[in-house]
């Protein structure tokens, strides 16, 4: 039997955003993706990949997660504003897989971001992520280096 985690309202994208954030994201529960994502969502991760709808998204998902064990993301500011929600972010986590061309090094990675999320009535239309590359791959390096 599967419990609601919690009540969408229209008025309440900020509470959709949480629910993004903590349950999909960092608890890895692909099970709520349907309750608030949109099936023709757009997405375009901190690292660059584009992907449609939920598959799509899935896909981004199960390789963040599998390069980056314990991945968590970390909410620095958050804004809303109408049908958006904006939101600075330092996204982290222990790199145990082959990731952005550098091989495990089982040390923790981090690096800042942020994340525009569109909404169309209670669902996640449009995700737009930028995320501080340069300094991942500076930190993905000097961990190769000390490995």
């Amino acid at each position: 039997m599967r419990v609601k985690l919690y009540t969408r309202t229209r008025e309440h994208p900020l509470r959709s955003f949480r629910i993004i954030k903590y349950y999909v994201w960092d608890e890895y529960n692909k099970d709520e993706i349907p309750s608030v994502l949109s099936e023709d969502l757009t997405f375009r991760g901190s690292l660059g990949q584009e992907k449609r709808g939920h598959q799509g998204f899935i896909e981004y998902l199960d390789f963040v997660h599998k390069a980056l064990g314990g991945y968590a993301s970390f909410i620095e500011e958050l804004v809303e504003e109408g049908n958006k929600v904006f939101a600075k972010m330092t996204f982290t986590g222990v790199h145990q897989n082959d990731f952005m061309g550098y091989q495990p090094t089982d040390m923790r990675v981090s690096w800042k971001g942020c994340a525009l999320f569109t909404f169309k009535g209670d669902l996640v239309a449009d995700v737009w992520v930028l995320g501080d590359l340069k300094s991942l791959e500076e930190e993905l390096k000097r961990n190769a280096l000390n490995k």
